[in-house]
């Protein structure tokens, strides 16, 4: 008899918070499936505040209450079992994250833990890849945020070195990465690349992911470098406001898309890399899996 439980990952990122609730199956063969079974995303922007003033406004601390009091209530909804929120770059680095928290906690009872960029990236890279890789290649998994990107090699299936940096879509729209952190990156993924033979590249986040849509390839099939540097010459020939009309993109996304390309670009030509996957699978992904494992661990002791 299959089990099916419920269970939900809240992501406070730089750009968007999430909510993903997800259908745990338990299979009589003992084989678990995770499915999908929702996805909300609100463009609240706390990068913008965060990497220019240090901490999130009160007008965007009133909408992070009203979201997360949704959050709450669509849990109740679905009749979700367990949950875990975690908050990325722009809580880590608000100075009023810590009492934000404690707002939210207080109002609708979500307790949020804000990772640190290592933690982010063990998280990620911890989501089932293995449906989706080539068990004998390499491959550096790349994914970009609003406030940092996490990297992450992996080798015969197994991660054998992750790091976060603070590039991020945010704040590159704001212009406050200097020159020594892309010479930092740059340093990092040749450093870790250049000792194997061949590199492909796996995009996460939501920018690669529109992107991939728009190409019209077929799952599992990557798109190439010519293709990205293609599209990225056009999105840099239309205005913002043209991004939103004539190539239907979500003025959250709109502007946030270059940035976002530039950094997927960047990677692959210093990996050199001539392929990107897309698996479509992120953060929230990874929060839903590592609660499910921390209550068959916890069960199991």
């Amino acid at each position: 008899m299959l089990k099916i439980q419920k269970y939900a990952a809240i992501d406070i990122g730089s750009n968007a918070v999430r909510l993903l609730i997800s259908n745990i199956i338990e299979q009589n063969d003992k084989s678990v499936v995770f499915k999908k079974n929702s996805l909300v995303r609100v463009p609240i922007r706390l990068g913008a505040d965060v990497f220019i003033n240090g901490k999130i406004s009160e007008f965007n601390q009133q909408r992070m209450l009203d979201t997360m009091t949704a959050f709450s209530l669509l849990m109740k909804s679905h009749g979700v079992s367990r949950y875990k929120a975690c908050a990325t770059s722009a809580m880590r680095e608000a100075s009023n994250s810590a009492d934000l928290t404690k707002r939210i906690f207080n109002v609708c009872g979500i307790s949020i833990d804000i990772i640190g960029g290592e933690e982010e990236a063990a998280i990620i890279a911890a989501t089932d890849l293995n449906t989706y890789i080539d068990p004998n290649k390499t491959y550096l998994f790349v994914d970009v945020g609003g406030g940092s990107t996490e990297f992450s090699i992996i080798h015969n299936g197994e991660k054998v070195q992750s790091k976060s940096f603070r590039i991020g879509t945010v704040r590159l729209l704001n212009d406050i990465v200097k020159k020594e952190v892309w010479d930092q990156l740059e340093h990092w993924i040749k450093e870790n690349t250049q000792n194997y033979y061949k590199i492909e590249l796996i995009g996460s986040g939501g920018n690669i992911n529109k992107i991939f849509k728009i190409s019209g390839k077929d799952l599992g099939k990557p798109l190439t470098y010519f293709y990205l540097t293609t599209y990225y010459k056009m999105l840099q020939n239309y205005s913002y406001e043209e991004r939103i009309t004539e190539l239907n993109l979500n003025q959250d996304r709109a502007d946030v898309i270059i940035p976002a390309t530039r950094i997927y670009l960047s990677a692959m030509k210093w990996s050199g890399a001539k392929h990107i996957y897309v698996p479509k699978i992120g953060l929230s992904d990874g929060i839903i899996k590592s609660v499910y494992y921390e209550t068959v661990t916890s069960v199991s002791v």
